[in-house]
């Protein structure tokens, strides 16, 4: 049958790719470690299930307003005043399902043919998948090693042109675990004021997991940008919830109501219990956020050591989230062959870098979303297959 040919350029998210060869290897009997995927491998706080259960019980099975329950939306703006100081309306809060929903609502809302995106390039797929999707140009934004992995406000600034109609911005980053620091971020919001028809969507979704010190700096905090700045942000990594599918977004005032209405069209509203288990984690004990991160601290660190004793690999400490991305230029191999060799001959999932982009040839990812004894195994078995040289 024909589609309409955008359907044709929509990408793929390959780390579920995998996740589902790893699980079909794991059903064969191999003894798989899975290093690939990006979720946290802890339960949902059992205060936050408790909470979805009760309201169950307590009768919330029907809609509620596409863009939230007005708790959740208050719940929202009084964390983000706790974390930031920074002041966000209720009614500019939109709780979406998932983070991925603002990308899409997002990047609908500016592309179309003939303008151009900008997104970080390595950077998170679904960036450039929905972008190719709505006939936009996508302008890679260079991600950078010897940056650390941070944002270079110069570079992002000089790729800016007439056509340039939405910024993308990633910190703390996925896949490569980098932080762009506050004077980078002053510099692209000051180079920003000369374009001032581009809307900005900061991704923050890891906002949280950050590591040595590092303070995370929101575009919330630039009153200059906040007229065209759309907030990304939710549940599913800071709570352990990626299965609820609980996101939000923070709006300005001219594309709200644009967004809700797209709500209303594609999704009515959000899975209501989730709305109030997501109410939960907000207003909850905050423990169980401090002692994963702390877990995925140690982790962080083992994994550094670990890769950087192997023959041909490199790797610079990530900064925030829970992902390595180790030069592996110096072994011979392309990512994605190296990639696909890693899984079926020694069981360990991993994503080849091209995943994430085109400059992500010669890495690879590596989740640390794993215990400390898997990733263990899992990078003594890839030392292995590097100095076996196979």
């Amino acid at each position: 049958m024909k589609t309409v040919d955008s359907f044709a350029r929509i990408g793929e998210e390959n780390a579920f790719a995998v996740l589902a060869r790893a699980n079909a290897l794991a059903a064969q009997g191999m003894d798989v470690i899975n290093l690939g995927i990006g979720q946290p491998d802890f339960p949902t706080p059992p205060h936050i299930v408790e909470a979805a259960v009760k309201a169950l019980r307590d009768g919330h099975h029907g809609y509620t307003a596409a863009n939230g329950i007005p708790e959740l939306r208050e719940a929202v703006s009084a964390d983000l005043h706790r974390r930031f100081g920074e002041e966000v309306n209720p009614d500019n809060v939109m709780v979406v399902p998932g983070g991925k929903v603002t990308m899409f609502t997002a990047i609908l809302m500016f592309g179309e043919p003939g303008v151009e995106i900008m997104y970080p390039d390595p950077g998170f797929p679904i960036y450039r998948s929905m972008i190719e999707f709505t006939g936009a140009t996508p302008i890679p934004v260079p991600i950078r090693e010897e940056r650390g992995f941070a944002v270079s406000a110069q570079e992002t600034l000089s790729l800016i042109t007439d056509k340039t109609r939405l910024l993308i911005l990633n910190s703390p980053a996925n896949p490569c675990g980098g932080v762009t620091p506050k004077a980078e971020i002053d510099q692209l919001v000051a180079g920003l004021a000369a374009h001032p028809d581009v809307a900005i969507m900061s991704d923050e979704i890891y906002d949280q997991m950050l590591y040595d010190g590092e303070k995370h700096v929101t575009l919330l905090a630039y009153p200059e940008i906040r007229d065209r700045l759309i907030l990304l942000n939710g549940w599913s990594k800071t709570y352990a919830m990626t299965g609820w599918r609980m996101g939000y977004s923070v709006w300005p005032d001219e594309l709200y109501d644009k967004a809700r209405k797209l709500a209303v069209n594609a999704w009515s509203c959000v899975n209501t219990p989730s709305q109030y288990a997501a109410l939960a984690a907000l207003t909850g004990p905050q423990d169980a956020v401090g002692e994963m991160l702390a877990a995925f601290d140690t982790r962080r660190r083992v994994v550094v050591d670990l890769l950087n004793a192997m023959p041909g690999v490199s790797c610079v400490v990530p900064k925030g989230a829970f992902y390595a991305f180790p030069n592996i230029k110096d072994t011979g191999w392309q990512a994605k062959p190296l990639a696909s060799k890693l899984l079926d001959q020694t069981g360990v999932a991993t994503i080849g870098g091209p995943d994430f982009g085109i400059l992500g040839e010669g890495y690879i990812r590596i989740s640390y979303a794993n215990s400390e004894e898997n990733i263990r195994r899992a990078l003594g078995r890839v030392h292995e297959f590097l100095e076996a040289g196979k």
